[in-house]
C-alpha cells in the first residue's frame, strides 16, 4: 500500500490541469491576439460594406449651411466633443475628367474658384476643397458637373452650398499669381491627383462654427482648423460614389471677369443689333484657320500684341497699336477668327491693356473694342467703347459697365451669416484661424 503522504493526490493533479486549461490557455490566446499586426483597412471596409445594403430610399437631402449661434470657444468645445469615426477612411478613386477641352477649361476654373475663395492661397487647403467638390460630383445627391456642384444654390442668399457664391465674396478679384496656383491644383485634381486625408468627405467646416448637420454625419478627418465629414451608412461608403458625370459644364457668368473660359456667359456690353462686319461669320469660319498658339503670346499678330488665349482658342485678348483707325479694328476677325465657328476678340488701346488674366472691373470698363461671332446661332457683333471712340450709330457702342457692389451683410443669426467674417481676400488660410478670411461654407 502506498503512503498517501508521499504521493500527490489525484484530485490535486487534475485541479492543476484544469487551472492551466482555464487560465493559462486563455492568457496565451489573448497574448497572441494582442500582438502588433498591420491593420488591413480594405478588408475592414469590405466587411463593413458587406453589412450594409443600398437603401431603397433616395439619397439624403443636401441642406444649406446654417450654424448654431455659439461663441467661438463654445463652438470649438462642441466640435472637440464630436468623436472621429473609427470606421476606415479610404482614399477616393482618382477623378479623370472626360469632357471636351472647353468643358475641361470651365471645370478647371470653377474648381479653382472654389479652392481659392474657400481656402485662400494655401495649397493644402485648396487640395482638400478640390477633393470635397469632386466627391460631390460623384455622389448622386449632388449635381453632375463640377460647375454645377460649386455653384449649387448660388441664386439664393441663404441656400448656396459654398458661401462664396452668395455672400458677396466674388466682388473681390483674386490676384493673378494666386489664381494661377489654384488653377494648377484644379488641373491636377481633374487629372487624377487625390488628396487622401479627407477620404470620401462631402462636407466640411472650420472648428469655430457648428453647422446643424455636424452631429448627424461621421467626422472623419481634420486638416488644419477644418473638420471633414461624410454621410453615415451606405451613402457614405465608396459604392455610393459611382454616379455618372455629365461632361457638359455650364457657363458661369459670375466668374467671367477673371475666367476666360466662362466669358461666353458674361453679359458683354453688346447691342442686340448686329454691327456691320467686314465678312459674315459663316464665311469667316469657312476660311483656313491660322495657327495662333501659346508660342504667339506677347508677339505681334496682325498688327496687334497678343495678350492671352482662351482654352480651345476661341477667345483672344489683344493690345491695339497706338496708331490706326478704329474703323479698321473689325478686320482683326479675319486673322484671329478665320476657321473658328466660335470666336471672340477683346481689345485694349496701348497703355490700358491688362497683362493677363484675371480681369478686373476697371480693365473691362477700359476695353476699347470687342468682336464676337457664333456660326451656330448666327451671332456676329462688333462694338466700340464710345466713351473712347465716339460712333455715329448708337448700336455700335458697348453698354457702360457698372462696378460690382458686394451685398449688405446679413444679420449675425441669419442663414449663412458668421461663416465668413473678414474682408481681406489674399490672406485667407485654411491652416491658421488667425490669418483666415473666414471659414469655408461647404455644408
Amino acid at each position: 500500500m502506498t503512503d498517501a503522504s508521499s504521493s500527490p493526490r489525484p484530485h490535486a493533479i487534475m485541479g492543476l490541469v484544469w487551472a492551466l486549461l482555464f487560465i493559462g490557455l486563455p492568457m496565451g490566446v489573448a497574448g497572441w491576439e494582442s500582438r502588433h499586426r498591420p491593420i488591413d483597412a480594405h478588408a475592414s471596409l469590405a466587411a463593413a460594406q458587406a453589412r450594409l445594403k443600398r437603401p431603397s430610399t433616395p439619397p439624403p437631402p443636401v441642406e444649406p449651411v446654417q450654424i448654431y449661434a455659439l461663441a467661438r470657444d463654445q463652438a470649438m468645445a462642441v466640435n472637440a466633443d464630436i468623436p472621429f469615426s473609427r470606421d476606415p477612411n479610404p482614399a477616393a478613386r482618382p477623378f479623370l475628367f472626360a469632357g471636351s477641352e472647353t468643358d475641361l477649361a470651365r471645370a478647371t476654373d470653377c474648381l479653382a474658384a472654389a479652392e481659392l475663395y474657400e481656402a485662400g492661397d494655401d495649397a493644402t487647403g485648396e487640395q482638400a476643397v478640390a477633393q470635397v467638390v469632386l466627391n460631390r460630383v460623384r455622389h448622386p445627391a449632388f449635381p453632375k458637373s463640377v460647375c454645377g456642384v460649386v455653384f449649387q444654390g448660388q441664386e439664393r442668399t441663404t441656400g448656396c452650398q459654398f458661401t462664396f457664391t452668395c455672400d458677396g465674396a466674388l466682388a473681390r478679384t483674386p490676384g493673378q499669381a494666386a489664381w494661377e496656383r489654384a488653377r494648377q491644383i484644379a488641373r491636377g485634381a481633374l487629372a487624377g491627383q487625390v488628396y487622401r486625408p479627407v477620404g470620401h468627405a462631402t462636407h466640411y467646416h472650420t472648428d469655430w462654427v457648428v453647422p446643424y448637420w455636424s452631429g448627424s454625419l461621421d467626422k472623419i478627418a481634420a486638416v488644419g482648423t477644418h473638420l471633414f465629414f461624410r454621410w453615415r451608412g451606405w451613402w457614405g461608403t465608396p459604392p455610393a460614389f459611382r454616379k455618372s458625370v455629365d461632361p457638359g459644364e455650364p457657363l458661369i457668368a459670375r466668374i467671367a471677369r477673371f475666367s476666360i473660359a466662362h466669358q461666353d456667359a458674361a453679359p458683354l456690353p453688346l447691342d442686340a443689333t448686329p454691327a456691320p462686319a467686314t465678312e459674315s461669320a459663316a464665311a469667316l469660319a469657312a476660311r483656313p484657320q491660322q495657327a495662333i498658339g501659346t508660342e504667339s503670346l506677347g508677339r505681334t499678330v496682325a498688327g496687334v500684341r497678343l495678350i492671352a488665349i482662351a482654352p480651345g482658342a476661341k477667345s483672344f485678348l489683344v493690345e491695339l497699336p497706338r496708331s490706326g483707325a478704329p474703323d479698321g479694328w473689325p478686320a482683326l476677325a479675319r486673322t484671329f477668327c478665320a476657321g473658328r465657328p466660335e470666336c471672340r476678340i477683346m481689345a485694349w488701346q496701348a497703355g490700358s491693356a491688362p497683362t493677363g488674366l484675371p480681369l478686373g472691373d476697371a480693365q473691362l470698363a477700359a476695353m476699347s473694342f470687342a468682336y464676337i461671332h457664333n456660326v451656330g446661332s448666327g451671332l456676329q457683333r462688333a462694338l466700340w467703347n464710345c466713351a473712347q471712340t465716339p460712333r455715329a450709330a448708337r448700336s455700335d457702342c458697348m453698354r457702360q459697365r457698372t462696378p460690382t457692389i458686394a451685398p449688405t451683410a446679413a444679420p449675425a443669426n441669419a442663414g449663412l451669416a458668421g461663416v465668413r467674417r473678414k474682408k481681406r481676400f489674399e490672406t485667407v488660410r485654411i491652416t491658421s484661424p488667425d490669418t483666415a478670411s473666414g471659414p469655408p461654407g461647404a455644408p
